[in-house]
């Protein structure tokens, strides 16, 4: 694996090809479309039907590019993780040292990470600093508010 490819899970990766066939397909037409009926309106120059149509067609393409990039790099992750060690797709409960709530996440790959989803990237300063670690284990990572130490609750 190389810092090239994107860690998935399957759910994630089932996720983008459905979103690269909608885009391939349905949104394509749509803009193909849009962009018929706004040449038909006349002078192009001036045309704000016609250069939205075109702006929205490269932007559907860009995204398709980034897609097609995405599932060529994808590595799926498996369950092949211990119980007992914080790898990908474990859910870990932390809590800082200085006493406060306990937080749990998800461990993901960068493309799924979301923090409101409690789905933390494994290369994100935390997550980095979790991968590997097993229960009761205190660790310290970098913010900018300074280094911030915290304990493993739980790993599941």
């Amino acid at each position: 694996m190389t810092d090239q490819d994107t860690i998935v899970s399957q759910e994630k990766f089932d996720e983008m090809l459905a979103e690269l066939d909608n885009l391939k397909t349905v949104r394509r037409t749509e803009i193909a479309k849009n962009l018929e009926y706004a040449r038909s309106l006349g002078d192009l120059s001036e045309n704000a039907e016609y250069q939205e149509a075109r702006e929205l067609q490269a932007a559907t393409e860009e995204r398709i590019r980034k897609l097609e990039e995405l599932v060529k790099r994808a590595h799926i992750m498996t369950d092949g993780k211990k119980k007992d060690v914080v790898g990908f797709g474990s859910a870990v409960s932390i809590k800082k040292e200085d006493g406060g709530d306990v937080h749990e996440y998800t461990i993901v790959g960068s493309e799924e990470a979301d923090m409101r989803a409690h789905k933390l990237s494994h290369v994100s300063p935390l997550g980095a600093a979790i991968m590997g670690k097993k229960k009761g284990e205190v660790f310290t990572f970098e913010t900018p508010n300074g280094k911030q130490t915290y304990s493993i609750e739980k790993v599941s």
